[in-house]
C-alpha cells in the first residue's frame, strides 16, 4: 500500500507557532523522511467559509498568506501537492455521500466540534456546513486515500470520526476506503500550545497569537507581556512551571545549543526550571531568554516568507500545479467509491 499524507489548514489568517509545533514542523520532518508516496497539503477555504460565509473576500486574501507561511516552514513544492479544497469538486460530492452514514447526534458529540460552536457563539444558530465539517474532513482525508495525517491534539475526535466513516463505507459497500492514522508531534508541549494571555488555545480570533511572520520587535513585545505564574510576585518567591505559558514555549522551542548562546549560566533547561520553582529567578529573565529562543527560530521562516512574497506569480504557479494533482488523484477515488456504492451508470455494464 502506497503511503501518503493528508493534512492542511483552514485559511483564516496567518499562521502562528501553534501551527508549526503542533503540525507544520512535523510535516516538513515527513516531507524529507523519504518514507511517503506522496503528500497534499491543503488549504481548506470550502471550510473556511462556513463561518465566513458572508466575507469570502477574507477566505481568498488568506489563501496566499497559508500559501507562503507553508513555503517559508521549508514544505517543498518538489515533494508535496499544496492545493486549494473548493478546486477539487470531488470533495464536495464524497460529503453528501458521507452524511447519509452518519446521524445528526453523532456529529452532536464530537468534542472538536461542540468546543468550536460555544467559542463562535453558534449555540443558537449553527450554520449546517459548520456542523457537518467533520463529514467534510472525512472526505478530504479518504479522497486522498492518506494514510497518515499530521494534525496536532485538538484534531483527534476529527480522524477518529473519519475512521468511523471508513469502517461503515466498507462494511455496506466493500473495502474501497483507506483508514487513517493520526500523527501528533513527540513533545508533549506541542500538542497544546497556549495563547499568550495563559488561555488555553492559541486562537486568532482571541488576539493571543504570535505569528510566524511577526516582525522581531513584535515578538518581543509579546513575549515580555506573557501570561506567567500569578503567584509569582516578586523575585525570591519560588515559581510554578506546570502550566506556566512561558516555560511551556520553552519546553516546545527551546534546543540544549541555545543554553550555551543565550544563556551559559545554565546547562539546560532542566536547570532553569529548578531555580524557578525554588525562587531567585524573575519572570523578566526568562521571558528575555524565551524570546531570544524564539527570534533563532523564526528568523529563517520569516526571511524565507519574504523571498517568496517577492516571487507572488510562482507561489500561484505551484497552487495551481498542487490543485492539478490533487484532483486527478480525488477522481480515481471517485471512481472506486461510484463503483462500491452502484452509481456508476454509464460505465461499460450500463443501466440494464
Amino acid at each position: 500500500m502506497k503511503q501518503v499524507i493528508l493534512t492542511g489548514d483552514r485559511p483564516t489568517g496567518r499562521l502562528h507557532v501553534g501551527h508549526y509545533v503542533g503540525s507544520l514542523k512535523e510535516r516538513v520532518r515527513l516531507q524529507n523522511s523519504g518514507k511517503f508516496d506522496e503528500i497534499y497539503i491543503m488549504i481548506a477555504d470550502a471550510q473556511a467559509l462556513t463561518d465566513n460565509a458572508e466575507h469570502p473576500e477574507k477566505v481568498r486574501q488568506n489563501i496566499m498568506q497559508v500559501a507562503l507561511d507553508y513555503l517559508a516552514c521549508g514544505l517543498d513544492p518538489e515533494k508535496v501537492n499544496i492545493f486549494i479544497q473548493s478546486m477539487v469538486p470531488e470533495l464536495t460530492e464524497l460529503s453528501f455521500y458521507y452524511m447519509n452514514l452518519v446521524t445528526v447526534a453523532r456529529v452532536q458529540r464530537n468534542p472538536t466540534v461542540k468546543a468550536e460552536i460555544k467559542q463562535k457563539n453558534f449555540e443558537a444558530s449553527i450554520p449546517v456546513g459548520f456542523f457537518t465539517y467533520p463529514i467534510s474532513q472525512a472526505a478530504d482525508i479518504t479522497a486522498f486515500r492518506a494514510t497518515v495525517v499530521p494534525a496536532g491534539e485538538d484534531q483527534m475526535p476529527m480522524v477518529e470520526q473519519c475512521k468511523e466513516i471508513v469502517h461503515k463505507f466498507n462494511s455496506v459497500y466493500g473495502e474501497t476506503l483507506t483508514d487513517p492514522q493520526i500523527v501528533l508531534p513527540d513533545n508533549q508541549a506541542c500538542l497544546r500550545l497556549p495563547g499568550i494571555d495563559g488561555k488555553a488555545k492559541m486562537s486568532k480570533s482571541l488576539g493571543n497569537c504570535i505569528y510566524l511572520s511577526d516582525e522581531p520587535q513584535d515578538i518581543k513585545k509579546k513575549v515580555m507581556s506573557m501570561f506567567t505564574d500569578p503567584n509569582h510576585l516578586r523575585v525570591e518567591d519560588p515559581g510554578q512551571v506546570e502550566g506556566n505559558p512561558v516555560f511551556i514555549y520553552l519546553d516546545a522551542f527551546c534546543k540544549p545549543e541555545y543554553f550555551e548562546e543565550f544563556w551559559p549560566e545554565y546547562n539546560n533547561l532542566d536547570e532553569l526550571k529548578a531555580h524557578y520553582q525554588r525562587g531567585g529567578l524573575g519572570d523578566v529573565k526568562v521571558k528575555k531568554f524565551l524570546n531570544k529562543v524564539l527570534q533563532a527560530e523564526l528568523e529563517p521562516i520569516r526571511e524565507r516568507r519574504k523571498m517568496w512574497e517577492a516571487k507572488l506569480p510562482e507561489v500561484a504557479e505551484i497552487l495551481q500545479q498542487g490543485t492539478k494533482a490533487a484532483r486527478a488523484k480525488a477522481q480515481e477515488t471517485m471512481k472506486d467509491v461510484r463503483h462500491a456504492m452502484r452509481i456508476d451508470y454509464f460505465n461499460e455494464e450500463g443501466l440494464f
